[in-house]
């Protein structure tokens, strides 16, 4: 049957075509208006945008029935305030890193990345399968929070310093502005750790009020201009092996949501993360060459800095665990499940990225 045949048949006019041609599910939908602040400048167009990216997905996913308006860092709340703020329902939901809330809690850590802990992938593959996001959520419920996934960096660098690190030594006293719960592994071979948004850090590293400082990577490294105070580029950040972002929603806000908005969100977190992955991997090589061409210099960090971080961190680990249980419980469930990651990727994944690495120099 032709459509004109079938619209005489049915006595549907133009009207009820253009009602046919609207799907139903969007005309049911419920108008609903969310805020999600950030701890991100809108200058770092990956973290923020990545935000805004779930948002987008979310508003045109439903007809523009569900609309989040993103607010960078410092238009409604800091940047280091994000959590709080959506545990008192300031705002809905946020984008932000879970280690920045470690003061509150060392457990809060796991929802970005522990250090010493494992890749991006593995990291992800937990939180999604492994049981993580089932026990993050549970501990965030008693700051009347959930999560969602909606970002991961990759493996991030290990910053800009003044001066050149050839030894455990080198990092007595040094005021280095790091993340998270990795401040106290530094603090433990001798570091002064600050905890700094990434709007604060170029002007603190400038003035001389910290000697090194951590954010990223090349991309968002070179947007911030930490090189043209601080030359000395190192890696790896082993504090993020791979760090995810997650979204902080409300709880209370959350579970009055409809059931398809809740999958909705989940499946714009999951787009916002892949999106925000490929975005780093095709910029960041590109920044890194601009980076060298303009003066950074690039160092490993040496061996005997990386085994005294490595068992500084370990022995931090079992402090902790040692006296809080929640924090136990993520430790033992992410041990056990990147230890069964690792015996895999070191059969064909390692092998296969070492030799293309090594080619691809060639």
């Amino acid at each position: 049957m032709k459509r004109r045949d079938f619209i005489k048949v049915t006595g549907l006019g133009a009207a009820g075509a253009a009602a046919i041609a609207s799907p139903a599910i969007a005309q049911s939908l419920p108008e609903i208006k969310w805020r999600m602040t950030t701890s991100w400048p809108k200058s770092l167009d990956t973290l923020h945008g990545g935000a805004e990216m779930m948002a987008k997905m979310v508003s045109e996913a439903t007809d523009n029935k569900f609309q989040i308006q993103t607010f960078a860092a410092g238009e409604i709340v800091p940047g280091l305030q994000v959590l709080d703020a959506v545990q008192n329902g300031t705002v809905e939901m946020g984008h932000t890193a879970s280690y920045y809330y470690f003061g509150k809690d060392p457990t809060f850590t796991f929802g970005s990345s522990v250090p010493f802990g494992p890749n991006m992938r593995i990291n992800q593959a937990w939180y999604l399968m492994g049981g993580g996001k089932e026990i993050l959520n549970e501990f965030y419920k008693s700051y009347n929070v959930t999560s969602l996934l909606a970002g991961n960096t990759g493996c991030q660098m290990g910053g800009w310093f003044r001066k050149e690190i050839n030894s455990v030594d080198d990092l007595n006293g040094l005021k280095f502005r790091i993340g998270g719960f990795a401040g106290r592994v530094m603090q433990k071979l001798g570091c002064v750790p600050q905890q700094l948004a990434g709007g604060d850090i170029y002007p603190a590293l400038e003035k001389g009020t910290i000697d090194a400082a951590e954010w990223v990577g090349p991309y968002d490294d070179e947007k911030l201009g930490l090189f043209k105070v601080a030359p000395h580029y190192y890696f790896p950040g082993w504090w993020e092996g791979g760090p995810m972002l997650l979204a902080m929603i409300n709880l209370e806000k959350w579970n009055a949501l409809p059931k398809h908005y809740q999958k909705l969100l989940e499946q714009a977190g999951h787009f916002a993360n892949n999106w925000m992955m490929a975005k780093y991997d095709s910029a960041n090589p590109l920044a890194l060459r601009k980076l060298i061409a303009g003066g950074a210099k690039l160092h490993p960090f040496p061996a005997p800095v990386m085994e005294a971080s490595f068992k500084a961190a370990k022995e931090l680990h079992a402090e902790v665990a040692a006296s809080n249980p929640n924090f136990k419980k993520a430790l033992e469930s992410l041990t056990a499940y990147s230890g069964a990651g690792y015996s895999w990727f070191q059969v064909a994944e390692v092998g296969y990225d070492n030799f293309m690495a090594r080619r691809s120099q060639s």
